[in-house]
């Protein structure tokens, strides 16, 4: 059998007999005649092996060797926050021709020979391709187009910006370097596969540093997707290129093949998966054949893109893009092969590539190398630099820029396949594959430790964009609203809200309904989509009856009203993840949530408190990427209609005392006074000592959102609705403020306030002493105490906070 000497500065061809067929198993441990008796000198002295000549044991000393590496590496590296792909790249150093051959070269030589690496090679090809397969399931291409062009702009430049510089340097290291013919082939394929910014990667990258879901996190996604489909086409057609100089007839038959594999997978295979998805009831564990069918699918991409002589992962790749993402199929997809492949397969695989780069083959003294190594540089630094661009002309945060600019800068496992292809097909010298490599080892290193420096995920979901009610109702779109259940009981008082803002034809909303389940019983978290899976009369439903409730209130608001159930079950610490991760999916703008308080049905006792609720609570309101409304329900069951059918208004009170939460909270009220059915009164506070000086422009605001409301809305204007009063309350201090709404706790149903938290007023002095909880803020908690003697519901509002 030919092979290819790895450390030979030069590829020399040798010959190494191999007897076939090839035995797998030995005959015991002990047999002393099947085992090879090497004295290893090691720097702690010498030791006797005894290595079995069998294929199997030999793997398993490699395996072993490979995953303690690993592990160990890893434990080390973890504490200044590396990852384990930078742990996996240090196993193959540490296995290389640098370090295990010069200690022990008989164990070495024994253990690590060629013949025995291609076993593992194989090993590493089949788990690189599920693991593209795999990247696929988990892509999510309707991201792009939820992000905008933010995402279109960065993922676009940080490919197409380093390929035309890196084109132009191109040209002019082959003058500077006089390279031959196959000499700029290497700088050409290094060009191409350095510009990319490939989607696998850059999750594992996010995984990583646990910022996946952020708002960071999701344009880094959304741009590598981007960069990543012009990379699928550009290799595509790269290909179709090489074969076309073959045999023009020969790229034609490719290009029907591609097309008509693709066709298949849209219109065949994906229908076929969304079938599969229909058959599965809610809460269901999917199918194993219809897991086995869909791998049986994967190995016949693979074969098939071979035959079309495309890359091996196009196929899988393209597969896995048709797979229906998130549960049933796709998370079971992830769950089930997921563990296997990036926990035994993947590392296996870095590690084989990298024990491949010979440090000794690392020399930048040839004219072949300095010139990659320039151009690899100019790569590297235009890809950043582009990178940055889009981001800081959209006013993202410079460090929020500069850390997305890293991020787009890594390579990672793919870089490394693609390389290791090129080494083993000759395309590119060993010096050149030991340079990228090494490449490949700095950016691992360096960007995770740059974004950590430079990102704080204690803001992860904080957004860059506007994404609040009054932004909504200047964009005059849709409000998204995520509506989160604790309890059942949650439920009549949150249809109550949104009957009372009001839906319409000209003002819909969208609503997203989130029960929240603790995860108990069971190890792995669940997330349920109420509008995928199939529907049984036999099958237990966990959210059946808040279905029902707001099918019927979708029913009641047709064409105003788009409603969709989800179910999280989870652990409470990570609640308040799955709460902001749908807001942030969905692009809401507010999230709702229960207050942790349950009173009796005469709002003047409370029946329970749940501790845990008011923790969610808290770290919503803390993270967030919208705003936020906390729904305090004092046991006030007469709805909208019920007051209508004794011809009786629902009466609202806007409590304003000023500040961007009371905006906010305005801005919500100004929906409802499209129902005639509803009365709305703002009452604003005024200090009797306010100094017209300070806090200036926060006092033309607020007089801006009043007079727009008032104008057009109160009982004595010609083009109002005539259904909106204003109250103005001049007082001296919280306790004024205090007195004057205990006097009106009976005259309303719902009262809204903004949470208006630290903004110290002298409307408010003397209360925050006597504030129970800071998230309702003063006023708030006043209106949800239990000396104040009312049953109207309360709605505490906090405008989002940006990224700053």
């Amino acid at each position: 059998m030919e092979l290819f000497n790895t450390s030979a500065r030069n590829i020399v061809p040798i010959k190494r007999c191999t007897a076939f067929p090839a035995n797998t198993h030995s005959v015991g441990l002990w047999n002393k005649s099947d085992a090879w008796q090497l004295n290893v000198s090691t720097p702690f002295g010498n030791v006797t092996l005894p290595v079995q000549n069998y294929t199997m044991p030999v793997l398993e000393i490699e395996m072993i060797s490979i995953f303690c590496i690993t592990q160990i590496s890893h434990f080390f590296l973890k504490m200044i926050g590396l990852p384990m792909f930078v742990a996996e790249l240090l196993a193959g150093i540490v296995l290389g021709q640098g370090v295990a051959a010069q200690f022990i070269e008989k164990y070495y030589n024994s253990i690590f020979r060629l013949n025995n690496q291609d076993i593992l090679g194989t090993i590493s090809l089949f788990a690189y391709t599920m693991f593209i397969f795999l990247s696929g399931v988990k892509m999510d291409l309707s991201i792009v187009f939820r992000t905008g062009s933010k995402a279109f702009h960065t993922g676009s430049l940080a490919m197409i910006a380093p390929l035309l510089l890196g084109a132009g340097a191109q040209y002019l290291l082959s003058r500077h370097f006089d390279l031959d013919k196959q000499e700029n082939l290497q700088l050409m394929f290094v060009l191409t596969t350095h510009s990319l910014t490939s989607f696998p990667v850059i999750a594992c990258l996010l995984e990583d540093l646990k910022i996946f879901n952020s708002e960071l996190g999701r344009l880094g996604l959304s741009s590598s997707i981007i960069s990543d489909i012009l990379g699928v086409i550009l290799t595509a057609l790269a290909t179709l290129a090489k074969v076309w100089d073959k045999s023009i007839g020969l790229a034609i038959l490719d290009f029907v093949l591609v097309s008509l594999f693709i066709v298949f997978v849209i219109y065949v295979a994906r229908p076929a998966m969304i079938w599969m998805v229909s058959q599965t009831p809610e809460g269901r564990p999917v199918k194993k054949v219809y897991l086995s069918i869909i791998i049986l699918g994967l190995l016949f991409s693979a074969m098939l893109s071979n035959w079309y002589h495309m890359t091996l992962i196009f196929g899988p790749m393209i597969l896995g893009l048709a797979v229906p993402d998130g549960p049933p199929l796709g998370s079971a997809l992830v769950k089930t092969f997921d563990p296997l492949v990036s926990g035994v397969f993947m590392p296996i695989f870095v590690t084989v590539a990298m024990i491949k780069a010979d440090p000794h083959d690392l020399n930048l003294n040839t004219k072949v190398a300095k010139a990659n190594a320039l151009l690899v540089l100019v790569i590297i630094v235009s890809k950043f630099l582009f990178s940055l661009i889009p981001p800081l002309l959209s006013r993202m945060p410079l460090n929020d820029g500069l850390a997305l600019a890293f991020i787009m800068s890594y390579k990672g496992v793919v870089e490394m396949a693609s390389y290791g292809i090129a080494r083993d097909s000759k395309v590119i010298e060993l010096e050149v594959y030991c340079f990228v490599m090494a490449t490949v080892l700095v950016t691992a290193i360096v960007v995770p430790i740059s974004v950590r420096y430079l990102y704080n995920p204690m803001r992860k979901y904080a957004g860059y964009q506007k994404r609040n009610i009054m932004q909504s109702a200047t964009n005059d779109t849709e409000l998204r609203i995520v509506a989160c259940i604790n309890r059942p009981d949650n439920t009549p008082a949150l249809m109550n809200l949104l009957d009372v803002s009001c839906p319409t034809k000209d003002n819909p909303i969208s609503v997203y309904i989130l029960h929240l389940i603790e995860l108990v019983g069971r190890a792995t978290p669940v997330f349920i989509s109420h509008q995928l899976q199939k529907k049984t009369l036999s099958n237990y439903s966990y959210s059946e009856n808040i279905i029902l409730s707001f099918t019927h209130f979708q029913r009641e608001n047709h064409g105003a009203a788009n409603v969709n159930v989800f179910t999280a079950i989870s652990p409470t610490e990570y609640m308040h993840e799955d709460i902001c991760t749908l807001a942030l999916d969905k692009l809401a703008s507010l999230i709702v949530i229960p207050f942790h308080r349950k009173w009796s049905l005469d709002g003047t006792a409370i029946e329970s408190e749940n501790l845990t609720v008011r923790a969610i609570n808290c770290s919503v309101m803390e993270r967030a990427p919208c705003s936020v409304a906390v729904l305090v329900d004092r046991g006030h069951s007469e709805t909208v209609e019920f007051m209508v059918s004794r011809q009786a208004p629902y009466r609202v009170a806007m409590v304003f005392l000023g500040g961007s939460d009371d905006r906010e909270a305005v801005t919500f009220a100004k929906r409802m006074v499209m129902d005639s059915c509803i009365t709305l009164t703002i009452i604003h506070f005024v200090s009797v000592n306010e100094d017209r000086e300070l806090e200036q422009w926060e006092t033309v605001l607020d007089n801006e959102v009043l007079k727009e409301i008032i104008l057009n809305y109160n009982q004595n204007s010609d083009v109002g609705h005539g259904n909106v009063g204003y109250i103005k309350e001049m007082v001296k201090d919280g306790t004024e403020t205090a007195t004057k709404l205990r006097s009106m706790a009976d005259d309303f149903e719902l009262f809204i306030v903004g949470r208006r938290f630290n903004l110290h007023s002298i409307l408010t002095s003397g209360l925050e002493e006597w504030s129970e909880f800071p998230e309702l803020g003063v006023v708030g908690d006043l209106l949800s105490s239990t000396d104040f003697m009312s049953n109207a519901s309360v709605l505490v509002v906090q405008q989002q906070k940006l990224s700053n």
